[in-house]
């Protein structure tokens, strides 16, 4: 083969035969110099890379790959703590719901409310249209926060509920201890509170109490919840009980037959606490009932009218 060059300065022609050995030696030798400076230069390209990646061995990866699973089970641990915190957080505030719900129960049979429409055994109900916008799901972080807020709500309920139910109490106590009803459960008012003529004397008197009659043993109760302060004999009194009922209230019940309780005994509306009699200055069976307000006689009647 043969490879033609022109001159165009000389404007002559030169052939190159590429068979010839000579031509074929020059080109040999010039390929095998371009290889050869590849070569060297690829060696010396490899011992300044060495350094850098020499250390990225097989033992270099493993210790990497055990590193990112040292991390992994961290983390996992980490998440799992989370979790485990925030279960407890739920168990705590279960069990404040559930005394919330038991106060809630015994405060509406306190206030006499409707069962039905305060119904602590179901969820409360609740609706609305459905909100067309993609939701965005809650982060842990965003959880801890919302927990927090949830637990905050509670205790304030917590403690909403317990002062409604100490309010309910203090009411339901003074209701108890406020005098209010008849001293017998059968009879009728034989003398009023105020100016009377005296039935021993004739005389005007002033009649501290009202006189309840009936049949001789019939019971004598109680007008309100108190601690007995006296059972026994008083001059005029003949056989007393004197209840003291708190904020100032005290009633007597005078004239019994028998007493039935004695000093310190606790009783209740209701309760029996002797049996009528005429002891004492009397001239027949009756109860001679008073109430005394911060120590002054003050007209039964009132409270019997409630």
């Amino acid at each position: 083969m043969n490879l033609i060059f022109f001159s165009k300065r000389e404007g002559r022609t030169r052939h190159l035969n590429l068979a010839h050995p000579a031509t074929l030696g020059a080109v040999g030798a010039l390929v095998l110099g371009i290889l050869g400076t590849a070569f060297m230069i690829g060696l010396e390209l490899g011992k300044r890379s060495g350094p850098h990646f020499g250390g990225a061995d097989a033992g270099r990866w493993a210790e990497i790959v055990a590193a990112q699973k040292s991390e992994i089970a961290e983390m996992k641990n980490d998440l799992q703590e989370r979790i485990d915190a925030i279960a407890m957080r739920m168990g705590a505030v279960n069990g404040h719901v559930i005394r919330l719900d038991a106060l809630g129960k015994r405060l509406t049979e306190m206030a006499n409310l409707d069962h039905r429409e305060f119904n602590f055994d179901a969820a409360p109900a609740a609706g609305g249209p459905e909100d067309e916008s993609a939701g965005v799901a809650a982060q842990i972080p965003d959880l801890t926060l919302m927990l927090t807020e949830l637990e905050e709500r509670v205790n304030l309920r917590d403690a909403q509920l317990a002062a409604l139910e100490s309010v309910l109490i203090a009411r339901q106590l003074r209701e108890q201890i406020y005098p209010d009803g008849r001293p017998v459960r059968a009879g009728f008012i034989s003398s009023y509170f105020g100016e009377r003529q005296d039935p021993f004397t004739g005389h005007e008197a002033f009649h501290k109490g009202i006189d309840f009659s009936s049949r001789a043993g019939s019971d004598v109760v109680a007008v309100a919840a108190g601690v007995v302060t006296w059972a026994g004999e008083r001059s005029g009194f003949g056989y007393l009980v004197e209840i003291n009922h708190g904020g100032g209230y005290v009633t007597r019940y005078g004239h019994n037959r028998r007493n039935l309780v004695s000093v310190g005994t606790t009783v209740q509306r209701g309760d029996t606490i002797a049996e009528m009699g005429s002891t004492g200055r009397s001239t027949g069976p009756h109860v001679h009932f008073e109430v005394l307000r911060n120590g002054r006689q003050v007209d039964p009647l009132t409270f019997i009218g409630r």
